[in-house]
């Protein structure tokens, strides 16, 4: 299985790299331009959870009466990640989720939150999800994403699921970025200190610990069959071709 493996990060290695060199970060020079990169990104910040709570739900008992479901360590995988998702902590060390941590990072820059909170309102009144996506007025890229990642979290098989959290929602940020924030933080940190201990707390909590532990989640619910590997690696280069899109919908927002 390990050469599976290999052979799927080889095969997405493409629209890895294609991510990596999208012309959105070479845009983001300026504070201005990273409060509207944020108000683009934190659709991806928000339905990731989604995707998270999806996998718990399949590979962990939510149910009564409680009985062991799965492997053990992929229930620790799920679990550990949810925890570190759904309750981390801010800089003053007040429990709270990566994505409240986000809009509040978002509301420190000075930027909108209008859409994502829209969209929340609604789901908390109820609306199917898809509905509510498509009466928020979105761009259409920005309502794409949304419902593929939707799409997978409700429909597609457990293996798929796991493949696309795995090697399709990676944050995929160049060191251009790191090195804005660096410069923006000298210049105004009162306005950006949040977003940076966001960032930087992102990559400790879900550093190579949790990417070694997915990968083994994708190995052991494909096991040796050959189309669920397949199945995996075209759910996985959409994903990644939907992340692409999100990011064009910065500049038809921005004009």
């Amino acid at each position: 299985m390990e050469n599976q493996l290999l052979r799927l990060t080889s095969e997405l290695e493409g629209e890895r790299n294609k991510l990596l060199s999208h012309p959105i970060y070479a845009k983001i020079n300026d504070l201005a331009g990273l409060q509207k990169f944020t108000q683009v990104h934190v659709f991806a910040v928000w339905d990731f959870m989604s995707l998270l709570k999806s996998l718990q739900i399949s590979l962990t008992s939510v149910q009564l009466p409680w009985i062991p479901v799965g492997s053990a360590d992929t229930r620790y995988l799920i679990n550990e990640i949810v925890l570190g998702e759904e309750s981390d902590v801010d800089e003053q060390g007040n429990r709270i989720s990566h994505f409240e941590l986000y809009q509040k990072a978002m509301i420190q820059m000075g930027a909108s939150t209008e859409a994502i909170d829209l969209l929340i309102k609604k789901v908390r009144e109820g609306i199917n999800i898809q509905d509510a996506i498509r009466e928020i007025g979105l761009h259409p890229y920005i309502q794409s994403f949304l419902e593929y990642t939707f799409d997978i979290a409700l429909h597609a098989p457990i293996h798929v699921k796991a493949g696309v959290f795995t090697f399709g929602r990676e944050d995929l940020i160049p060191s251009m970025f790191h090195q804005l924030l660096e410069r923006l933080y000298t210049e105004v940190p009162e306005q950006v200190s949040t977003f940076r201990y966001y960032i930087e707390r992102h990559i400790e909590v879900d550093g190579d610990h949790h990417s070694h532990l997915a990968k083994d989640m994708v190995s052991q619910l494909c096991g040796k069959d050959e189309n669920k590997w397949e199945e995996v690696l075209q759910a996985s280069k959409k994903a990644l071709e939907m992340r692409y899109l999100l990011w064009d919908a910065y500049f038809y927002l921005n004009h």
